[in-house]
């Protein structure tokens, strides 16, 4: 009784906190006015190391989605996780979570984000191996070690901010003119938390968690705070080599994502590299300057991936806890409600118009069409657009409308209320959020200049991908035949171009093989014939002629006497 009334007064008081940070954040825009706290810790080396609090339109408005989406979570969980013996631990590792989310928001400060920062991979790790065995354990490995790197770029940036006597970047973000090296560790830290190449295997890893976890991390949390770093730190990338680095970084992730996501056929690592793939668009328009429609995009998408995570989840509690997409089909018939939600995710997601996804990414495409872009990142904008279409319609074909591979035993369909609300919530605003945040964010319209075919492009190549998504996944004779004639490409795009082996085995595997070879040659070899075994065979014949010394016998004083007779003889002459 008592973990249900703590579920409860939880999920209020997160949803009450969203509307008041949103109506908070509405009322700031609009006065163009902000709230700075600060409380001084001490002084060190006459740099003040203060704890401070920043309350401007931009952190009141994430915070109040990541509270939307949390309150939303929540409720949800209290069926899905409703068997589950820790549900209390379950709980309290969800509202930690969002209060390192919160930390991390609130401060412009590099050392006080570090309090968020490692929070964060710290939680994210207790929840990816929430459920104890060992695939959990690796997933929770993989995840916690890659975001060590980000942890230790965080770290080397306050030591390198500490020579302009304060870590505040908001004071201090106009004097870093030159300062690439820093930049870089920035850029660094974010690329980490938010599994740009190299360091992209953690995200599809940590669909290990619960999938209520993965709703929250892969929509407003742990995936995000890179590109919210980034975009407090936007001012001090501007004009630098920094910005063009990460524009072909985050390019190549979206399109590597993109070809991955079609050929994969576990239900949550589809959605998990369809996250990873809209990271690279926000921290991609983000690297052409734009970092209000990185927010934009950033905070729409949270809507639809949260709620497109929840159909998911309901979804494969209801088909016997499968996961791969071949075991299920034709869902519609049997859950329309749960299938209609899931559809708009989709579709809000490939951009359709006048959904969430259409007015930041058509926005953020056009955007990106008419700036200076080379020619390779303008392609890779194009098929990573047209990859995502292309795997929205094949999951669509596989587990919603296409032939029913279920057993006739299971018991499909969407009457659990709790599910079906808490995903009407987020279902709302999958279709009238976009429309909200670009009348909020962009009050006044601005001019996009583009030719009658750029300005088609968009669509053209949408619809052509759905078309290809769908129509190829129906004649799947085509579809094997494809995939023996070219199996080394088809394992190529889908192991993410062996990310998932570099970044675990092969990364290991030089220390394994000198710690082989160390082990032969030291433990089992030098090591011993100096060590053990060789000091027991010296101090074991030393103690044997100490033994002799000690028998008083007359043969061994008169050998020794001898001996010291000829030493001195010899020593004399």
């Amino acid at each position: 009784m008592w973990k249900f009334l703590m579920h409860e007064v939880s999920m209020l008081s997160l949803g009450l906190g969203s509307v008041c940070c949103v109506s908070s954040a509405v009322f700031k825009l609009n006065k163009g006015v902000m709230d700075v706290i600060e409380w001084e810790l001490m002084n060190l080396n006459s740099s003040s190391i203060i704890f401070t609090l920043v309350l401007d339109w931009i952190s009141l408005l994430f915070l109040g989605f990541v509270f939307l989406i949390s309150s939303s979570v929540l409720y949800y969980s209290g069926s899905y996780m409703m068997g589950d013996k820790s549900f209390n631990r379950f709980m309290y590792l969800v509202l930690a979570f969002v209060a390192s989310m919160m930390f991390m928001v609130m401060s412009p400060n590099l050392i006080s984000i570090l309090l968020g920062w490692d929070g964060l991979g710290l939680v994210s790790y207790a929840l990816v191996i929430y459920y104890q065995n060992e695939k959990s354990a690796n997933a929770g490995m993989l995840t916690v070690l890659s975001n060590r790197v980000g942890d230790v770029a965080i770290l080397m940036s306050i030591g390198l901010m500490s020579t302009l006597g304060g870590w505040n970047f908001f004071i201090y973000g106009g004097y870093m003119e030159g300062w690439n090296f820093f930049k870089w560790f920035v850029v660094l830290a974010a690329m980490t938390k938010s599994a740009q190449i190299p360091f992209s295997a953690w995200l599809p890893a940590a669909m290990a968690a619960p999938t209520p976890v993965s709703a929250l991390v892969h929509s407003s949390t742990l995936v995000t705070a890179g590109v919210y770093l980034m975009i407090r730190f936007s001012s001090a990338l501007e004009g630098t080599k920094v910005q063009s680095g990460l524009l072909i970084i985050s390019c190549l992730t979206m399109f590597m994502a993109g070809l991955g996501a079609n050929f994969e056929y576990d239900l949550k690592k589809i959605i998990a590299l369809s996250t990873l793939s809209q990271l690279g668009v926000m921290l991609s328009i983000l690297a052409l300057g734009f970092p209000d429609l990185a927010f934009f995009h950033l905070l729409s998408h949270a809507l639809f991936k949260a709620l497109l995570f929840m159909c998911a989840g309901v979804i494969i509690h209801s088909v016997s806890d499968y996961q791969d997409i071949r075991f299920m089909g034709s869902l519609v018939s049997f859950m329309p409600l749960s299938v209609s939600y899931m559809t708009i995710a989709n579709l809000a997601l490939c951009g359709f118009p006048f959904l969430a996804g259409f007015y930041s990414k058509d926005l953020i495409l056009e955007v990106a069409f008419m700036s200076w872009v080379n020619f390779i990142a303008l392609i890779l904008f194009i098929l990573a657009t047209s990859l995502t279409v292309m795997y929205t319609a094949r999951l669509i074909y596989y587990s919603l409308s296409g032939d029913f591979n279920l057993s006739s035993s299971n018991n499909v369909n969407d009457e659990d209320s709790v599910m079906v609300n808490s995903m009407s919530m987020l279902g709302l605003g999958a279709i009238l959020g976009g429309a909200f945040l670009s009348w909020l964010v962009f009050p006044d319209p601005s001019m996009i200049c583009l030719s009658g075919f750029m300005k088609m492009l968009v669509m053209n190549i949408s619809i052509m991908g759905a078309l290809i998504g769908y129509m190829f996944n129906m004649t799947s004779s085509v579809y094997k035949l494809m995939s023996l004639n070219n199996y080394k490409f088809i394992v190529l795009a889908g192991s993410m171009w062996f990310m998932p082996y570099l970044s675990s085995l092969k990364t290991s595997e030089i220390s394994l093989i000198t710690g082989g070879m160390l082990q032969k040659m030291g433990d089992k070899g030098w090591y011993e014939h100096f060590g053990g075994q060789g000091g027991f065979y010296f101090f074991s014949k030393l103690f044997m002629v100490l033994n002799k010394f000690q028998m008083n016998s007359v043969k061994v004083f008169m050998k020794m006497f001898l001996i010291m007779i000829i030493v001195i003889m010899f020593v004399i002459i």
